[in-house]
């Protein structure tokens, strides 16, 4: 039993409502998944079809037919997903329930870390984003998503749900889109499912140590706060395979893993995403 797992769902009853969920089997395309804000829809169809998304070409599936769509935080109250190939085509429409999203306060932060101000830094932040930005710009060609995800941590508590809205040293900030796993410093985190590693940062400002995986067709985790990182930039990894290790490093007041996952510039929940 994953501690914490109904903590982390409890108070979502159109989250509880809308997943697993499945939808109707349309020939030549299957979508099951959890059609929730922050949640995704996993689908088979032709081997490398066209996947639309609301009329927008987002993704392909892969060799084996499988792809991946998410639905952002504040995605709407429906979808349209259809998988085009030469002279056929195929669509449905997903109804989208609305998440739960708490209130979170974080308090006695180092002000540097809420609105950083000194240039120097300001250099440093931007530096960084592209780094980033280009870890996120992955697109693998492989579909390791379609078995789902272990937890990348074992022993830990949820600490902040996903999602929440963050007001840091009393100024709102976004939304979290992380799911925080409190855990003791030096606890091992391991690859929740096979994919490469496109960023292993060990030292950025707001996320410390940060190492980001693409595990298929953009679909990309990232594991913030690390006190040591084991993997580097092009490394291919297996489920299972040792990461680093939980600390306490970047925008952080106490040792933990921030949890995060992104398909195609959309912020999901990747706890939605686990197998148990």
């Amino acid at each position: 039993m994953i501690p914490d797992r109904r903590a982390l769902l409890a108070g979502a009853a159109a989250l509880a409502a809308a997943g697993p969920a499945r939808a109707q089997a349309s020939r030549g395309l299957e979508l099951s998944g959890r059609f929730v804000q922050g949640g995704h829809a996993l689908g088979r169809t032709w081997p490398r079809a066209l996947i639309f998304v609301d009329g927008e070409a987002l993704t392909a599936a892969s060799s084996s037919g499988h792809f991946i769509v998410g639905f952002d935080r504040d995605a709407a109250s429906s979808v349209e997903i259809e998988a085009r190939l030469d002279d056929r085509s195929v669509h449905r429409t997903l109804d989208i329930a609305p998440g739960d999203f708490q209130i979170t306060r974080v308090d006695g932060l180092p002000p540097s870390t809420v609105e950083p101000t000194d240039p120097a830094l300001l250099q440093r932040i931007a530096r960084e984003v592209e780094l980033k930005t280009e870890g996120f710009a992955s697109r693998l060609d492989a579909d390791h998503f379609r078995d789902g995800f272990d937890w990348p941590l074992t022993g830990f508590r949820v600490s902040s749900r996903w999602g929440a809205q963050r007001v840091l040293n009393g100024t709102p900030a976004r939304p979290h889109y992380g799911i925080d796993l409190a855990a003791p410093a030096g606890t091992v985190i391991r690859a929740p499912a096979a994919g490469r590693v496109t960023l292993a940062e060990p030292d950025l400002h707001f996320e410390g140590g940060l190492t980001l995986i693409d595990h298929g067709q953009g679909l990309i985790t990232a594991y913030l706060h690390q006190s040591r990182i084991d993997v580097r930039a092009g490394q291919d990894v297996r489920r299972g395979d040792s990461l680093g290790k939980v600390g306490m490093s970047g925008r952080a007041t106490g040792p933990h893993l921030c949890w995060r996952m992104k398909w195609r510039n959309r912020n999901l929940d990747p706890s939605l995403l686990t197998r148990t």
